[in-house]
């Protein structure tokens, strides 16, 4: 079993930047797949970006170009970088890890939260106008 403790979250004005970290412990295959999903009140949890062991990345439409995964093996770490965040990124970022070795074949809003066993708590992002 992993266990991922999530920080970095906050309030930030429209524009603005982020960067969450997820750290995890226990054994962490070499073939996991980490990444992060999101759930905004009232709506489902949707994927946003992952990145697979051979650090190959999948980014969600809306936020290609403006968000940043990477991982750090030798720190068990894995962050996401968020720039130009907008009201709409508003939600509880949760960050997930899981033997889906082959997910950056897949756009992320097809990349369902039952596919990964290991979860994080969440931190919450709020983007104000």
């Amino acid at each position: 079993q992993v266990r991922l403790v999530e920080s970095g979250g906050g309030s930030v004005q429209a524009g603005g930047s982020l960067e969450l970290s997820c750290a995890a412990s226990g054994h962490l295959y070499s073939t996991y797949a980490m990444g992060w999903f999101r759930q905004a009140p009232g709506k489902e949890r949707e994927g946003v970006v992952f990145i697979d062991a051979d650090s190959k990345t999948t980014y969600a439409t809306t936020v290609m170009g403006r968000f940043t995964i990477s991982r750090d093996d030798a720190k068990n770490t894995l962050y996401l970088q968020m720039n130009s965040l907008k009201p709409e990124d508003t939600a509880m970022y949760y960050c997930a890890a899981g033997r889906f070795p082959s997910c950056a074949a897949f756009e992320p809003t097809y990349i369902r939260p039952v596919l990964f066993e290991n979860w994080g708590q969440g931190t919450q992002v709020t983007v104000s106008t």
